[in-house]
């Protein structure tokens, strides 16, 4: 793992941070609209480190806090992250454990990416992640600290149409997961299951419910073609 791959990951990571940045000022602003501290939304992108499942959180953040639901929800937006560190496995294995953990704690979705174009074409080592995942971390805590002070600037975001940020969020990573006709069962069920739990169930469950129909769906799917 070398620092030159370090370097190398970190300009090749810099045009997409500055696209996670714009995405992590929506971020950060919201944290206000959910009532978090500055701590608490300091503590959320620096540690939590995972953008799809942070927004997710931030929507199912009531009081009293829905403990349960939120990990069975956390867990399962993230498990995309499972298949992503196995695709690395070849050039992880042979690090200390320390590295791993440490390069896996930065490994998102555009840093692996960008590490797995650079380490299979065999421009560089996993000293890319490491300098990828940097990048992303810094630009990514910048953007939330940016936001939570835009939004004390802008105390009622609503009048500007930023209360709609959320949903805008999502359906933009809707559109960026489509891969064809074959995602309309799984999407479909996961919808139609979401939308029952809604209904008859109180609290947030209606958000794992769907992740879970979706999820035993689109793997059905996949395994009844192979």
């Amino acid at each position: 793992m070398s620092l030159e791959s370090a370097r190398f990951g970190a300009i090749q990571a810099l045009p997409v941070a500055l696209s996670v940045f714009a995405y992590g000022m929506v971020y950060g602003l919201l944290t206000r609209e959910a009532d978090l501290t500055f701590l608490e939304a300091i503590l959320s992108s620096g540690i939590i480190f995972a953008g799809s499942s942070q927004f997710v959180a931030l929507d199912m953040w009531t009081h009293p806090l829905q403990i349960t639901a939120l990990i069975l929800t956390a867990f399962i937006v993230n498990l995309r992250h499972v298949l992503m560190s196995a695709s690395l496995t070849p050039w992880l294995t042979p690090l200390p454990r320390r590295y791993r953990y440490t390069l896996l704690f930065l490994l998102v979705d555009e840093s692996w990416a960008l590490t797995y174009g650079a380490v299979h074409k065999g421009k560089a080592d996993m000293g890319f992640l490491l300098g990828a995942g940097i990048m992303m971390w810094c630009a990514w805590m910048g953007a939330t600290i940016t936001g939570r002070m835009v939004g004390a600037i802008i105390p009622h975001p609503e009048a500007f149409g930023l209360d709609f940020a959320f949903t805008a969020v999502f359906l933009a990573l809707l559109a960026g997961l489509w891969k064809g006709k074959s995602d309309i069962p799984a999407w479909t069920v996961a919808a139609v299951t979401a939308l029952c739990v809604y209904h008859f169930v109180p609290g947030k469950w209606y958000i794992v419910a769907g992740g879970l129909a979706g999820s035993l769906t689109g793997l059905w799917g996949a395994h009844a073609d192979g």
